[in-house]
């Protein structure tokens, strides 16, 4: 049984945070959740609580912080219970039934801008949150995105992140099956795709398994389905020396560049993420497209 939350009415809200940071330790969390979780829950920014960390906690306050401790014990990421995540240079709202963006896929990103300097438009295909395609957008100001979704949740978010991070005047979002509903060439494509076999899936952190859809992680039987189907799609939907682009299992490498050569495609650049494990592969087409 998950241990009680203690009472923070009273505290001053620096007491009010080590006593939280102290709660999370001794039950098996981490201490830096504690300050994000408090924050929100008090309503505060950061300076404000540099500017006044003797003010006291109210008991309605407390409670809001209690109920945020208990959840994150039950292993429901911050992220999702403040509603936020900082991604590349952007605050993206966390909406449930989506993926979470991690850090990890930033390495796409990186790979992405290096790969196509030049891109005037852009396709994300199962686009989630828009976190990528927000991310790209954001450093090509002249540049015009379109994002696809199955999830109509997931397009719902991505429309709700590119709107408020001013983005939505130069983007699109679009519920389809990859690139089915789609005309016209793009100078880069970009995908997270779900790829985690799926006798791995009751394997996953509780914090990914218990909150993330499984239609954004489940790349079935041997993670690479989704894989096949953008190797398959994407080059009629690719201009002329265009790129493609794909975050990958860090153990994915080889079989993501054995399928892609397979069918015409050529590695074009590679990068890792943040623990040095291999992330994201571009590619471009060796053969004409179609």
């Amino acid at each position: 049984m998950q241990p009680a939350p203690p009472d923070f009415s009273g505290l001053s809200r620096a007491d009010a945070l080590a006593a939280a940071r102290r709660f999370l330790v001794a039950s098996g969390g981490a201490a830096a959740d504690a300050r994000p979780l408090l924050l929100t829950a008090l309503g505060l920014d950061a300076a404000e609580m540099v500017r006044a960390p003797e003010a006291l906690v109210s008991a309605q306050d407390s409670a809001r912080l209690a109920g945020f401790l208990a959840r994150r014990l039950a292993r429901e990421p911050v992220s999702r219970i403040i509603g936020r995540r900082g991604f590349w240079t952007l605050d993206l709202a966390v909406h449930p039934d989506v993926l979470d963006p991690r850090a990890d896929t930033e390495a796409l990103v990186r790979l992405a801008l290096r790969l196509a300097p030049d891109a005037r438009r852009i396709l994300d295909l199962g686009c989630g949150s828009g976190a990528i395609l927000s991310a790209l957008l954001a450093e090509r100001p002249h540049a015009f995105g379109v994002g696809v979704d199955l999830s109509p949740a997931a397009c719902a978010a991505a429309r709700a992140n590119l709107s408020a991070n001013g983005l939505d005047g130069r983007a699109g979002v679009v519920r389809a099956n990859w690139t089915e509903a789609l005309a016209g060439a793009f100078d880069l494509i970009v995908s997270n795709p779900p790829y985690i076999e799926t006798a791995e899936m009751a394997l996953l952190d509780a914090d990914v398994r218990l909150h993330d859809p499984a239609l954004a992680l489940d790349g079935g039987p041997d993670g690479l389905d989704a894989y096949r189907a953008l190797l398959a799609a994407t080059p009629a939907r690719l201009a002329p020396g265009g790129a493609l682009a794909l975050e990958i299992g860090w153990r994915q490498r080889a079989a993501v560049c054995a399928l892609a050569a397979a069918s015409g495609w050529r590695e074009a650049g590679f990068e890792a993420d943040l623990g040095g494990r291999d992330r994201a592969l571009a590619f471009r087409r060796d053969r004409p497209n179609g």
